[in-house]
């Protein structure tokens, strides 16, 4: 669980990072302030698309709900959510590359897009830790929290600090710290 919660936390600051990245705008570095989103955006869809939701899907909800039936309309929106997901952030890296090389006008749209993305996405955590994470502290057998705990283990999410810096996503977590502005991170204000 503890897993689970501490990727949720890592993404809703990334989600919030790029909130702040976003109305700051590019001010008079716009190199890096491209960079640092795509870093941001590529961050969300390798690691909580690729790693955390399939594991969520494949293994946590389905045990929930043979646990709880009660907890099944939520799963099947969360499924929603997981399936939309890629699509959606994938849709925002368009949007992010047309405001780079198409300039201003492209602007509003990624905003726009961005907003709802981040709101959807805290929305989406929030329904997991309030509905399907107290169901599965009070459901769940040791042999399924056994099964769960071995598979998130390998997850070892780069941005939540707990874990040895995994050579594959420490460049890319050093390159989102080292260059976004003060204070979302160390690069200059």
């Amino acid at each position: 669980m503890q897993i689970i919660r501490d990727e949720h936390s890592s993404l809703a600051a990334m989600l919030r990072s790029m909130s702040l990245m976003v109305e700051r705008g590019p001010v008079d570095n716009p190199q890096q302030f491209f960079d640092v989103l795509r870093a941001m955006l590529f961050y969300i869809d390798e690691f909580p698309e690729r790693l955390h939701h399939p594991k969520e899907s494949d293994l946590l909800f389905p045990r929930v709900v043979r646990a709880a039936p009660s907890v099944m309309d939520a799963v099947e929106r969360l499924e929603r959510d997981h399936m939309d997901g890629e699509k959606a952030v994938r849709e925002l890296q368009h949007l992010l590359l047309a405001w780079e090389l198409l300039g201003e006008p492209r602007r509003p749209a990624f905003a726009e897009q961005c907003k709802r993305y981040v709101d959807f996405y805290l929305e989406h955590m929030r329904l997991e830790e309030t509905v399907i994470l107290p169901e599965a502290e009070k459901m769940l057998s040791e042999d399924d929290w056994k099964e769960l705990d071995a598979a998130f283990e390998k997850n070892c999410d780069p941005l939540s600090g707990k874990y040895p810096p995994d050579p594959d996503y420490d460049r890319l977590f050093t390159r989102i710290v080292m260059r976004a502005p003060a204070p979302i991170g160390l690069g200059d204000a």
